[in-house]
């Protein structure tokens, strides 16, 4: 195969609005030692797309400042010292930026096959996803069957990914979401209560769901004014693991109800992350959740697609928060 010299990408031209998404021609990048390059069918739309757009999320240093954390494609190209995969190898990869583009780098470690069942377009909403729920409710939160799980904002894409998985472990899952569509949409998908936090206290309502005992594990991506009401949800031993603060950064902590309650704080990112440390996400993803994805029991949650060139409406369909699960752009070979 010959390989273009320059490819079709989409850049951010400064930092605002999405209407600073353009589509632009870059240099094709050449992968170093441990990676491989992806000629990219689709790639995932993110919320930390959308904070890297705003110039509030800069890409970890030596990475593309091309948005995108998740591809789908084949692979096209690899470093001599790459034998894990092979030309024309169907995956799907977690990256640290590079993914609105023909082609992307990455390494070698965060690609996995693409499941059995899935297209490319399926498949490229799967990493950022599955790479953060399993890091976060699995071994930060510790979840395990038998428990509950309350989850903040089970409409996202990150959100219905944790429904499923957590499910498909044996645990119990309540959410929380803006509206009784979004709502009905996570029962469907496992949810076994929801709370719509414009008209329900979620305290309350995870209060009534566990007869007074409260959840085992939070997924929270809210932070600021949630904080002190994570705490009252959360029962005995509980766990609380936040992976984004949309609210606020800052929030006053009780410390007399962590210590009464023996409550465990904790939290992630993933994309400062080494290769090394997400390769070993990646092996935990093979082994435990592939097979639930391959025999259906957890599927990613597709609301729309958009040509690449069209990244800025998805942008705009992200920031409205209308969606349910994941959005995809969509790139044609040249």
């Amino acid at each position: 195969m010959t390989l273009p010299d320059t490819m079709r990408a989409v850049a951010i031209a400064a930092p605002g609005g999405p209407d600073t998404l353009v589509p632009t021609r870059r240099p094709r990048p050449t992968p170093g030692p441990g990676e491989v390059l992806i000629q990219v069918a689709a790639a995932g739309v993110n919320r930390p797309d959308v904070l890297q757009r705003l110039g509030r999320y800069q890409p970890p240093p030596g990475v593309s400042d091309l948005p995108g954390l998740e591809v789908a494609g084949v692979i096209a190209d690899a470093a001599p010292d790459v034998g894990a995969w092979k030309f024309g190898d169907p995956v799907c990869a977690l990256l640290a930026g590079g993914g609105y583009a023909e082609y992307c780098v990455a390494p070698a470690v965060q690609c996995l096959p693409i499941p059995s069942g899935l297209d490319s377009t399926a498949a490229a909403a799967l990493p950022e996803t599955v790479f953060t729920v399993w890091a976060n409710v699995f071994e930060r939160g510790r979840l395990r069957e038998g428990e509950r799980l309350l989850v903040h904002g089970g409409s996202s894409g990150i959100g219905t990914m944790a429904i499923q998985m957590a499910a498909a472990a044996g645990a119990r899952v309540m959410v929380t979401a803006g509206s009784r569509e979004k709502c009905d949409a996570c029962l469907r998908l496992g949810a076994e209560r929801t709370a719509n936090y414009r008209e329900q206290d979620f305290v309350a309502v995870a209060r009534d769901w566990t007869d007074g005992r409260g959840v085992d594990v939070i997924l929270d991506m809210v932070g600021g004014s949630y904080l002190p009401r994570n705490l009252e949800a959360l029962a005995i031993e509980g766990r609380l693991v936040q992976i984004a603060v949309l609210d606020a950064s800052k929030a006053e902590l009780n410390l007399t109800t962590l210590l009464h309650k023996r409550l465990t704080l904790t939290g992630s990112t993933l994309r400062p992350r080494s290769p090394a440390e997400k390769g070993a996400i990646a092996r935990e993803l093979r082994e435990h959740v592939w097979p639930w994805i391959e025999a259906g029991r957890v599927r990613p949650v597709l609301h729309a697609t958009f040509p690449l060139e069209r990244a800025a409406e998805a942008h705009r369909v992200m920031e409205s928060s209308a969606h349910v699960g994941k959005l995809v752009l969509l790139v044609k070979p040249s």
